[in-house]
């Protein structure tokens, strides 16, 4: 185990995706402060992820974290994403580094911008997903134009799925793993990508939902977000011409029948009725204690060169939650764990990181992942097919 740097680290937020990764990172900086809402329950979360007198507790608000910021400690936020600008602003003014799991907002972009100048490491997207995907990304970009080059022409077709889904499937298909409302909210986001060859634009994503089989199992998959600019964060060549590129969300098997009346509400209702919807579907739907989560994340990229040569891979990640530890904490913590780590090590470049910064720290952090229990494959020519219910399922969308 390396020597502790002589750094803190303050992790702020005690919520679910709070897990192992606190612990891992207890052994990594020389100290350690949790701050929840109050003291106590600081507390308990350090007692739930067993890192009780490996860091402290502390009650979050803004003014002590600022007094006890150094020049050179790490900031984490696993606060809301409408949180992250404001703790971004208070760790430069301290002289601080900064990390969360969430996507980039034009705010962090620009607090990004200030800290690239300060000398000062913001990373983001370093969760499950955006994070651990784009891990597997850079490395199939890598493996690919080092079996093919990237001077020549060719078709690519890259895809990137994942879900928190129940382990034992229920008849709504789903579990919820955040808050009903962010849910309901992400399912009227429009989403960008790229299909048959062309760009696309879905106002209602689940509307072009699509089967997807990985090993012997049926799933459902739909974009989610704008896939587009990853094009160039994941390095794809500008020979290659893209036939698909999305980056979605994976569901169970007949989650999209099962949301039935769900999307009804969601298509025609106001902001208030979504709000009533949410607090309906968690009554309707609670998590207990006996619930179990299981993580999947499916990333595959295939490329044909105009001379006949071609490759294919795909990563994937299949994790299911146990009595201590649900699967979406631990997917999420370890990597923004270790990319604090990173930070405190001087491994991350001044200014935005979106996780990883290159193939060679990817294959690094998978290692790291892979050491505290996140199970990680690879397969060189992934058995992947989208069945005719599918197609048909799309065709009925569009109509």
């Amino acid at each position: 185990m390396p020597e502790p740097l002589p750094r803190t680290v303050h992790w702020v937020g005690t919520g679910l995706s709070t897990g192992r990764g606190l612990k891992v990172l207890t052994g990594t900086a020389s100290r350690v402060v949790l701050w929840g809402r109050t003291a106590a329950r600081a507390r308990e979360c350090l007692d739930r992820v067993g890192a009780t007198g490996s860091a402290e507790a502390r009650a979050f608000d803004r003014e002590t974290l600022a007094r006890e910021v150094s020049p050179g400690d790490v900031v984490v936020s696993m606060l809301p994403g409408t949180e992250h600008a404001g703790l971004l602003r208070l760790s430069l003014d301290r002289g601080a580094h900064f990390a969360c799991s969430s996507y980039v907002s034009d705010e962090i972009r620009a607090g990004a911008e200030r800290a690239a100048a300060a000398g000062l490491s913001v990373l983001t997207e370093a969760g499950l997903d955006p994070g651990i995907d784009h891990l597997f990304a850079d490395l199939l970009v890598d493996k690919a134009r080092k079996a093919l080059g990237d001077t020549l022409r060719a078709t690519a077709s890259f895809t990137s799925y994942c879900g928190g889904v129940p382990a034992e499937p229920n008849e709504f298909r789903y579990r919820f793993s955040w808050a009903p409302r962010g849910v309901l909210t992400a399912l009227r986001a429009p989403a960008r990508y790229v299909e048959e060859g062309t760009e696309r634009l879905a106002e209602l994503p689940w509307e072009v939902t699509r089967s997807l089989r990985l090993g012997e199992e049926e799933f459902e998959v739909y974009p989610n977000r704008d896939s587009l600019p990853y094009v160039s964060r994941y390095g794809i060549p500008a020979e290659w011409h893209l036939e698909e590129f999305v980056r979605g969300t994976l569901r169970l098997d007949g989650w999209l029948s099962a949301w039935a009346d769900v999307f009804a509400e969601v298509r025609s209702g106001d902001d208030d009725r979504i709000t009533a919807l949410a607090r309906d579907l968690a009554a309707r739907y609670p998590t207990t204690e006996a619930d179990r989560d299981r993580v999947i994340l499916a990333v595959a990229l295939s490329v044909a060169r105009e001379d006949g040569e071609r490759w294919s891979g795909e990563y994937r990640l299949d994790l299911t939650g146990d009595p201590a530890e649900s699967a979406m904490s631990r997917c999420v913590s370890v990597p923004l764990a270790f990319g604090a780590a990173e930070i405190l090590a001087g491994a991350l470049p001044p200014g935005l990181n979106q996780a990883a910064p290159d193939a060679a720290a990817a294959s690094r952090w998978l290692d790291h992942l892979r050491e505290n229990g996140i199970p990680i494959s690879y397969h060189d020519n992934p058995h992947r097919r989208r069945d005719a219910r599918g197609a048909s399922s799309r065709e009925e969308q569009r109509a």
